[in-house]
């Protein structure tokens, strides 16, 4: 195998992995509130990256645009956490992706620049995607709109992450103090809403720290490995697989009910994605330089 083949299969496996999560999320937040969760696994995972940002000369470098993200990266993951609570991991992972239809919506709302034909036919077909995974208006419940949030937010990091990121930026510092905030900030949400920090069980710190470790650390130093050589619109649509990879661990492993329904909402809204990347955005190159593990 080739070189740029073999980082293509670690892009595949990083989609894999991220597909993983919803379903050991689902199946954790019993044993763990949601906003503890995510501050256990983002402090973990930026105590890993801590021995190398102590070798930098400046620690410190990036930390204002590290708090931003990691402010959005915060609501990102508490509001995906905490809507797993109240629908499938299937119907989250596929609702999280609609994040690549809000990006051409804020460019317009924030840039003036219109979204092109191609990305309002998207749009329309990704909502109509969002219509049969969920039900309609009468279907769709409290954890379906937090994990739409969650896709708004992750359009907004991705936009924040393309301003921030320039040639000489350090990607390992932008990492780790989005990290260490996202953390900090999720303890806090946890305390102010009364809920436990605690780890009831050696199978949810067990998933803790697989979430910590794998999709976050391992996926992502693979996602940064590969993008050096990877051109980003292949990257963009290897990634659009996420929701399929969850999908299929939720019908299986997660044993949800598969519905013919939902298999072709969820296939539209894959649709909407691919389209989406296909039209080239404009924010697509702050991609290659990503500093988001999903």
């Amino acid at each position: 195998m080739t070189k740029t083949l073999w980082l293509e299969c670690g892009l595949l496996y990083c989609s894999a992995v991220w597909g993983t999560t919803f379903v050991l999320v689902k199946d954790t937040i019993g044993d763990v509130s949601p906003a503890a969760l995510v501050g256990w696994r983002f402090a973990i995972s930026a105590a890993c990256l801590l021995p190398w940002v102590l070798r930098r000369q400046r620690p410190s470098a990036h930390l204002g645009e590290g708090l931003l993200l990691g402010a959005i990266l915060l609501v990102l993951y508490v509001a995906q956490t905490a809507g797993l609570a109240y629908t499938s991991a299937s119907n989250s992972a596929f609702i999280t992706g609609l994040f690549v239809v809000f990006v051409p919506l804020f460019l317009l709302l924030f840039s003036g620049r219109p979204p092109t034909r191609v990305q309002w036919a998207a749009t329309g077909v990704a909502l109509a995607g969002l219509w049969l995974l969920t039900g309609g208006a009468s279907g769709f419940n409290r954890g379906d709109a937090m994990t739409l949030l969650a896709a708004v937010t992750y359009a907004a990091h991705l936009l924040a992450t393309d301003a921030y990121v320039r040639g000489d930026a350090d990607a390992v510092l932008l990492a780790f103090h989005q990290f260490w905030s996202c953390a900090a900030g999720a303890l806090l949400v946890a305390l102010a809403q009364g809920a436990p920090l605690g780890v009831r069980s050696p199978r949810a710190w067990g998933a803790v720290w697989f979430l910590a470790l794998i999709p976050n650390l391992s996926a992502f130093f693979i996602q940064m490995k590969a993008q050096k050589s990877v051109p980003p619109l292949k990257v963009s649509l290897i990634f659009s697989l996420e929701p399929v990879f969850a999908a299929l661990f939720a019908w299986t492993v997660g044993g949800e009910d598969f519905s013919g329904r939902k298999a072709l909402g969820g296939a539209l809204i894959l649709a909407a994605m691919v389209a989406g990347e296909l039209s080239k955005l404009p924010a697509l190159k702050g991609r290659s330089k990503e500093v988001l593990p999903a």
